[in-house]
């Protein structure tokens, strides 16, 4: 059908007809917010590269996660900023880590908020890398035992969901094991199974004081040149355990999501990571754009790509605007 007998504009006409037709609804229900927890008491330490983003001592944490409840945000995930690190990241999974702490806070403060907790080392390691390193190489399966006890510490604490991002093969199937031996067959893996080696990464870094000390990541997270390898990841992941699958960065890879969600039937997450989120808020400091606005369509752009969840920075706000 051609113009003049179809015209598009007649559905476009009033701000009615666009919210009746309208394909993708981006829902308050969808968003999770990243936190970064760190040790102390009244700490709020602005993070120089995420305006609006603080390192959080957890009664701070307990307040920005009552706040978050509030706006209709249903979870978040936690990043610790430990008070020493070492080769073996003893303090990832100690009964006493500010994770750990964090998780009891928040949940005898806010228990409706679902707490979800991010399972690596490289916070926690001297080193900065996500696994443990021998002769100077990140060792896969010497690291799958710290990764699997970290889960375990999380969930005895209280987490709701456990979230391992180091990309090491074989780690789901190893938390999920461990969880499963000690009673707690119940929490759900929400795995960073496609996670590609990213610049966007940068202000993320710096907040969680995580970067690594010599070379890079790249021999265990993905190229980004790469798409089908994601569906083998994404499907190991799942053979191995997994309950929820993310794609991270989310942006740059809308392509995957879309591609993930034609080939898989588990809900999807994807993690709208530092970088985007500085970068439209730099643009709004200089004047050059709306950050509201962009922050909105850039929300939506993922969840139009198949996106059942998104992790961003912006979920406070966005939950305040959608539920207004």
């Amino acid at each position: 059908m051609l113009f003049p007998d179809f015209r598009g504009r007649r559905l476009r006409a009033n701000k009615n007809f666009r919210r009746m037709i309208r394909e993708t609804r981006l829902s308050s229900d969808d968003l999770i917010l990243p936190l970064f927890a760190i040790e102390g008491t009244g700490v709020k330490k602005p993070i120089e590269s995420m305006p609006g983003h603080f390192q959080l001592s957890c009664d701070h944490l307990v307040k920005v996660a009552q706040d978050a409840h509030d706006a209709g945000v249903p979870a978040l995930i936690l990043f610790g900023i430990p008070d020493k690190k070492d080769a073996l990241a003893t303090r990832a999974y100690a009964k006493d880590g500010i994770v750990q702490k964090a998780i009891e806070q928040i949940k005898e403060k806010v228990p409706d908020i679902t707490v979800i907790t991010d399972v690596c080392l490289c916070g926690y390691t001297d080193h900065g890398h996500c696994g443990i390193v021998e002769n100077g190489i990140v060792e896969n399966d010497a690291s799958l035992d710290l990764l699997a006890k970290t889960a375990l510490s999380h969930a005895q604490a209280g987490a709701d969901m456990v979230a391992p991002s180091d990309m090491m093969d074989g780690r789901v199937a190893e938390i999920r094991g461990l969880l499963d031996e000690e009673g707690l067959s119940h929490i759900p893996i929400m795995s960073y199974a496609v996670k590609y080696n990213s610049a966007f990464y940068g202000p993320f870094r710096q907040a969680a004081e995580s970067a690594p000390q010599f070379g890079d990541r790249k021999t265990y997270q993905m190229d980004p040149a790469n798409s089908i390898e994601a569906i083998r990841e994404a499907t190991m992941d799942i053979e191995e355990g997994a309950d929820i699958i993310m794609v991270k960065p989310a942006l740059s890879y809308l392509d995957i999501i879309y591609r993930l969600k034609e080939e898989i039937d588990l809900p999807i997450a994807a993690y709208n990571v530092s970088g985007e989120y500085s970068i439209i808020k730099a643009g709004e400091i200089m004047g050059w754009v709306n950050a509201k606005d962009v922050i909105m369509e850039t929300l939506v752009s993922i969840k139009r790509a198949g996106a059942d969840l998104i992790l961003t920075y912006s979920a406070v706000d966005v939950a305040r605007e959608l539920n207004s």
